[in-house]
């Protein structure tokens, strides 16, 4: 069997999805997220436990694994947090490097949550800022 080496017609890189999702987002950076959070912001930490239990994470910081996101925030969600009852919640999504959390918060705003963005850098941006990890 050959590999298929051409993209087919009509699909996306990832590269350009997630150019397409950053272009909607007023990404934050580490104190910029941390105003925010003081603000009344939650800051959602998807990253895996395993990822969580090498580098660490931020106090205070609600966990929702990314495989669940949508259905915690949904405000239309039988499944959603108690939090999540509004449209008008202000979201930080958070990785390891920033990467996955631009996608995480696209599809956050997807979903109605416009205010929905992400940390730039992630994780390893906040604790390179010096910012309070445990």
């Amino acid at each position: 069997m050959t590999a298929v080496l051409t993209p087919p017609p009509g699909s996306v890189g990832i590269d350009e999805i997630l150019d397409r999702a950053r272009a909607r987002l007023a990404r934050l950076d580490p104190h910029q997220t941390a105003e925010a959070v003081g603000r009344g912001a939650v800051l959602v930490d998807i990253r895996p436990a395993a990822q969580r239990a090498e580098f660490g994470e931020i106090p205070g910081a609600v966990v929702i694994e990314r495989n669940v996101l949508e259905w915690r925030l949904d405000p239309r969600s039988d499944a959603k947090l108690p939090f999540a009852g509004s449209y008008d919640l202000e979201v930080v999504v958070t990785c390891q490097e920033g990467y996955t959390s631009s996608l995480a918060a696209a599809a956050l705003q997807d979903l109605g949550l416009a205010r929905a963005t992400d940390l730039a850098g992630g994780f390893a941006a906040w604790r390179a800022a010096g910012l309070p990890t445990r």
